[in-house]
């Protein structure tokens, strides 16, 4: 569906006819943005647009199989505090509402309580914010416990501000956690200090989640393999990527957060080496505060990657747009999104240009300077795959030591460590000995130096 402006004159919609269970009005209430002004020069304002920025929204509703009655802009010059958009907006939307026939608005910004309820009357429908929306997109695609943990803290946590006893003519009987099937038992019996607990709880029960996946980690560096994670905004090709690089069968489809849960995959690199790929959850503009808190467990292996691919859709319109808002969230988990030698820019989907629009890519591509380079690839058809393997290698490399040694045939545990501690590129037996090469990380390379008198490779 097409969006529609609507800023007082526009034309009135056509009649929806029967009521649907589960359709939608989207609303897109955009601040006007005057030229010169200082929103207008931020990164934000210039390089998105209101419609897909409501097209998104429209997306993040069909994501839950909700069906889109309509979707309009509303741009507002300011932001009302009662209702966040003015009472004229506020009538004409309710007479949109009415004549659709919709049980469910979803404003396209956060709401402050007050402003979700006052709407709620206003519009004699149930009424779901940006946050609010996601969240309930997380609680339908989160399959681990780990993951529902997660979901259900967020959850929690953006419904403690919001424990309102309206609409009780939408409500209906329900197990778990949400807010599309109005207030419910749940939500009309919970005070703050029944949920502070439940919260509590939560947060004591992911705290065990990170000190398990610390455990893991800690396995996995004494095998030891790197690990390279996925970042990216959501729906730019992640899994499919993850799939085709690990030849794994994550799901990946055409929607948003169509994975939710992290998974990781051996990876093989060009030389015979391994690391460990990790995919995970996609970002998006304005990521509720929540989700970031609340799966910070998960993001712990972004964190902890010794190199992140920051993948892209480079054929989305907005493609500029949401490599700042992944460069913010990154910037949240304290990571630095300019770090060149541990990030990996992946310009995927250059199968839907055609030759012509490619070879322009590609020369944007080599303009770029080298220490920011982009690797260009499909991950549906596998073009650009084994340049891109190539350059994670170079990378894991350049964060290694290569050593050269030589140690008795007879040290069976000292050939043990080296194997459990280090890769082992080559090992030949020589009258005794063995002279092998091996690549240790940094904070190894000095305990190898000292034990086995070993000495590094200028050629490596």
């Amino acid at each position: 569906m097409e969006p529609r402006n609507f800023d007082g004159d526009a034309d009135r919609p056509r009649s929806a006819g029967a009521k649907q269970t589960g359709r939608v009005l989207v609303i897109g209430p955009y601040l006007r943005v005057r030229a010169g002004s200082a929103d207008a020069q931020s990164e934000s304002h210039v390089q998105r647009d209101a419609e897909a920025r409501l097209d998104e929204a429209a997306g993040l509703a069909r994501a839950i199989d909700l069906v889109i009655a309509d979707a309009i802009i509303a741009p507002i010059s300011q932001i009302r505090p009662a209702t966040y958009i003015g009472k004229g907006k506020v009538e004409e939307i309710a007479a949109l509402a009415k004549s659709l026939d919709v049980e469910l608005v979803v404003m396209d910004c956060a709401l402050a309580p007050i402003q979700q309820r006052n709407l709620e009357k206003e519009l004699h429908a149930k009424v779901l914010d940006r946050t609010g929306l996601i969240l309930e997109i997380f609680g339908r695609r989160a399959k681990t416990k780990e993951g529902s943990l997660q979901v259900e803290l967020a959850h929690l946590n953006y419904q403690r501000s919001r424990l309102v006893r309206s609409w009780t003519h939408l409500e209906r009987q329900r197990g778990g956690f949400g807010f599309m099937g109005g207030p419910g038992e749940t939500q009309i019996e919970a005070d703050r200090r029944l949920i502070q607990e439940r919260i509590t709880k939560l947060e004591s029960e992911l705290k065990k989640v990170q000190a398990t996946r610390r455990l893991h980690r800690a396995g996995r560096q004494r095998v030891p393999y790197r690990v390279v994670a996925l970042v990216g905004y959501t729906n730019a090709g992640k899994s499919t990527l993850f799939n085709r690089l690990t030849r794994a069968d994550v799901q990946a489809a055409d929607m948003l957060f169509a994975t939710l849960d992290p998974t990781l995959r051996a990876l093989n690199l060009p030389h015979g080496g391994k690391a460990m790929l990790s995919d995970t959850v996609g970002f998006i503009s304005n990521l509720p505060t929540q989700l970031v808190a609340a799966f910070r467990a998960t993001l712990e292996e972004v964190l902890e990657a010794d190199v992140i691919l920051h993948v892209r859709d480079i054929s989305h319109e907005d493609a500029e747009a949401q490599q700042s808002d992944v460069d913010a969230v990154l910037r949240q988990l304290g990571i630095n999104p300019d770090d060149s030698g541990r990030i990996i820019e992946v310009w995927n989907k250059i199968d839907r240009y055609d030759p012509e629009q490619r070879e322009e890519l590609l020369n944007i591509a080599a303009r770029r300077p080298e220490d920011h380079p982009a690797m260009l690839v499909s991950a549906v058809s596998g073009e650009g795959i084994d340049a891109l393997l190539a350059a994670i290698e170079e990378r894991l490399a350049a964060k290694r030591t290569t050593l050269d040694l030589s140690i008795d045939a007879a040290d069976g545990a000292g050939i043990s460590w080296l194997h459990r501690n280090s890769e082992v590129l080559a090992k030949e037996l020589h009258d005794g000995r063995f002279d092998m090469t091996v690549r240790v990380d940094e904070t190894k390379r000095d305990i190898v130096v000292s034990r086995f008198d070993a000495v590094p490779r200028l050629s490596a």
